[in-house]
């Protein structure tokens, strides 16, 4: 018995550890820290502090700078707030700015989207701030102009007034805490993540364990896009895109590529052990807290980015 609770701690281990080495997630920063120039190597200020309350995007040339948890982004583009085949949601926040690139791939996203049985096109939760960098809230990647959440409810409309993009939810597609998907996942949910994933634009996309597995037993066909679809906590309201460096902007910075394979058995453990969890490990380090990211903390050309 001792043995079997030990090789099952383990198992949750190395899943964990090749889920964070893998994805760079809501909470963590993927690959190695930017280095910082001596620009704004001294300077203490929060940066969400900083980034939480500049309006507008800045005059500068488009760049996604640093990383996706670690960075801001310069010459940002805002998602209209309605087009043909999308509505921006939650407008209050302010996060519906991007890099060109990024705004481009949820256009075209969202024109395929609006070819499936009950969708007209897609909700589009959070992007990022109009310069990127740490939120005052939620998210700690999305910084890079790089990310974007599409809401996992199908759009029945598309003339939603600003207050009822305030008042109107997602709905939830999980059940048994992720484990399994429920009575509203579709073919057309599958349908429209394996487009997004097949997008050679794209690095990863974040979804609970349960839809992964789902999308495994569902393709029968190419199974090379599945490597894109990472499973981690939550996403069951939305999907998270993440995008790759564009090509020239060399003060990005990419994650490492996810690791070889479809990642089905890795999703499935994940799953088993969500139904049956492991006792926690006696030994395990608890992880300690860094704090917030100062603007010292950010690449050396946030800074200017800010004041600009």
């Amino acid at each position: 018995m001792v043995k079997r609770l030990h090789t099952g701690a383990l198992i949750l281990a190395l899943t964990l550890a090749a889920a964070c080495q893998d994805a760079s997630t809501e909470r963590d920063a993927g690959g190695d820290a930017p280095s910082v120039s001596t620009q704004n190597a001294d300077d203490t200020r929060v940066a969400k502090q900083v980034f939480g309350f500049l309006p507008t995007a800045s005059d500068q040339p488009s760049a996604a700078l640093g990383g996706y948890a670690r960075g801001c982004q310069a010459g940002a583009v805002q998602l209209a707030e309605t087009g043909p085949t999308w509505q921006a949601m939650r407008l209050s926040r302010n996060r519906n700015w991007a890099q060109p690139e990024t705004i481009d791939y949820v256009k075209d996203l969202s024109r395929f989207a609006a070819t499936l049985h009950g969708w007209q096109g897609l909700y589009v939760g959070d992007m990022s701030q109009p310069r990127g960098g740490p939120m005052l809230t939620g998210h700690r990647s999305h910084q890079s102009g790089l990310d974007a959440d599409v809401w996992m409810r199908p759009p029945d409309r598309l003339d939603l007034t600003a207050q009822d993009r305030e008042n109107i939810s997602s709905i939830s597609m999980r059940r048994d805490g992720g484990a399994f998907t429920n009575d509203r996942w579709t073919d057309e949910h599958m349908r429209l993540l394996r487009a997004a994933a097949s997008d050679d634009r794209v690095a990863r996309i974040f979804v609970f364990p349960g839809a992964k597995v789902a999308m495994c037993d569902w393709e029968t066909g190419d199974r090379a896009w599945l490597r894109k679809i990472r499973p981690w906590w939550g996403h069951h309201y939305h999907f998270h895109v993440r995008l790759r460096c564009p090509e020239g902007n060399d003060a990005c910075k990419n994650q490492a590529p996810p690791p070889p394979g479809d990642g089905c058995a890795a999703a499935q453990t994940w799953v088993d052990n969500i139904l049956d969890p492991p006792p926690p490990d006696p030994e395990a380090t608890p992880r300690p807290s860094r704090g917030p990211l100062r603007m010292a903390d950010l690449p050396g050309q946030c800074a200017a980015v800010a004041a600009n």
